[in-house]
């Protein structure tokens, strides 16, 4: 399917137009169903399973479907439907929209005509984006700004993944997992750092720098990363950050890393500003604060707002999040899913000075296959490792992988890595080995972190001594 019809020049709320989502309940999608509710579009939709984004919909008045099937289309109020990248040409929902003419949308169409409707801010890049583009989200909101918001992560300032504003500034996510974002015009656009990490979609890196080319090329004023050499070599940025890099516009000194917090010297085109604070931990999150820095000074916002903003962020949900503590063991749940990712996360979960755990169930088949290399070493900051099975997210099993090849890989390089194959059996796996003060981070895109709260009814039934034995 190619792009989807033009529908309005503007969305303008009226009653009488509705919208049906395929696949509601996935994070981008139940974003752009909450924006259209809030504007009075009457809306329903699909998923396999609930979640805190269907149910937060569904009290909102969307029609929830569990289950997907060609009657959940009400054909006599022809809605315009929805669909993601995620849903195959076979799904029930989309052939008897497709057989009835009925409007159809590619979510990123939707989230297009939205950037391009207000004063926008998209972040684009491999990682950080959610941390990012959520943090650029909160300082606008404490500078004022009431910005429309529509980001991969719940954020508890707004309460989930989405927020309407009245100002005239609408802070995205640019995901570029199925090049889509090729579509989005914003005001500024951020690029973070660019490497393959969608080889189901992307054959090359090659591939991959064409496409955010195209999508900075599309940016009134970009705002990129000069840490990534990558981004620095093919890309021309009108506003520059880098944690190293002296020529960037916006750099720091005396930076701390610490077990709880982390701070650094704010330096803007040569001059100081000032010390600042977060509680997100590591290298990478304070990059990801400078590229908001940044992007705030270009909008207006003065130092001490943005100063004073900093440490109270707190974070996206499965970004770093503290999930548990018990028995004087945390337990952590990650989004990370790259070989980057894992490294700088736990690299910034050993700051904390603890045995650090590292669960990881790989996702995708695809990516493995074509990072197995760079994941075999990406564990070094861990003490400890256990690998599950691969997560397929859809894709065709390869018979000649598993997580146990992972391990294996690992085990050359990492002294103490297991292999558990099934989620449902880490925390008994987990309980046989963890000891008092230990950091279990739960890392990947799938469904790993469903073992979090059986890990910790588990951990309470221990005495401090049997976990210590």
């Amino acid at each position: 399917m190619g792009d989807s019809p033009a529908l309005n020049t503007k969305f303008t709320p009226n009653c009488t137009d509705r919208f049906h989502f395929i696949g509601i309940g996935g994070i981008g999608m139940s974003a752009i169903a909450y924006i259209l509710v809030k504007r009075g579009y009457q809306v329903s939709g699909s998923d396999i399973s609930s979640n805190r984004g269907t149910d937060q919909l569904q009290k909102l008045g969307v029609t929830i479907y569990h289950g997907q099937s060609a009657e959940n289309i009400d054909l006599n109020s022809a809605p315009q439907v929805v669909y993601s990248s995620a849903i195959k040409p076979n799904n029930p929902e989309l052939q008897i929209a497709q057989a009835h003419n009925l409007t159809l949308w590619h979510r990123s169409d939707l989230l297009a005509r939205l950037i391009k409707e207000h004063h926008s801010i998209a972040v684009a890049g491999t990682h950080g984006k959610t941390t990012t583009s959520s943090l650029v989200a909160f300082l606008l909101l404490q500078g004022g700004l009431d910005p429309t918001i529509i980001v991969g992560g719940e954020v508890e300032a707004w309460s989930g993944n989405a927020r309407v504003g009245n100002g005239t500034y609408l802070v995205a996510e640019a995901d570029e997992s199925d090049g889509s974002f090729v579509k989005f015009y914003p005001h500024v656009g951020v690029v973070t750092n660019i490497e393959l990490d969608h080889p189901d979609h992307y054959h090359s890196l090659e591939e991959v720098i064409h496409t955010f080319q195209e999508f900075a090329s599309h940016c009134q004023v970009l705002v990129a990363c000069l840490d990534c050499p990558t981004t620095k070599a093919v890309l021309t940025p009108h506003i520059t950050y880098s944690l190293h890099d002296r020529s960037a516009d916006y750099t720091v000194k005396a930076v701390y890393y610490g077990g709880d917090h982390t701070k650094a010297v704010l330096v803007e085109k040569g001059e100081v500003l000032g010390e600042f604070r977060l509680h997100l931990l590591g290298a990478h999150n304070l990059s990801n604060a400078l590229a908001s820095i940044a992007i705030a000074r270009h909008l207006g916002l003065d130092w001490q707002t943005i100063q004073t903003a900093l440490p109270q962020f707190q974070g996206a949900k499965r970004r770093f999040e503290v999930r548990a503590q018990c028995q004087g063991i945390t337990l952590v749940d990650d989004y990370a899913h790259h070989p980057s990712e894992l490294k700088v996360t736990l690299s910034a979960a050993k700051l904390q000075g603890r045995r650090v755990i590292a669960v990881f169930q790989p996702h995708r088949y695809s990516r493995t296959h074509a990072l197995l290399d760079q994941f075999a070493t990406a564990f070094d900051s861990a003490d400890m490792v256990v690998i599950t099975d691969i997560y397929g997210a859809g894709e065709t099993k390869l018979d000649h992988l598993s997580g146990h090849t992972l391990a294996e890989l690992v085990k050359v390089h990492h002294p103490q890595v297991y292999y558990c194959p099934l989620v449902a059996d880490v925390p008994q796996f987990l309980q046989k080995y963890v000891c008092t003060g230990d950091l279990v981070l739960f890392l990947g895109a799938g469904n790993l972190n469903q073992a979090i709260a059986p890990t910790a009814e588990l951990l309470h039934t221990f005495t401090q001594a049997q976990l210590n034995a």
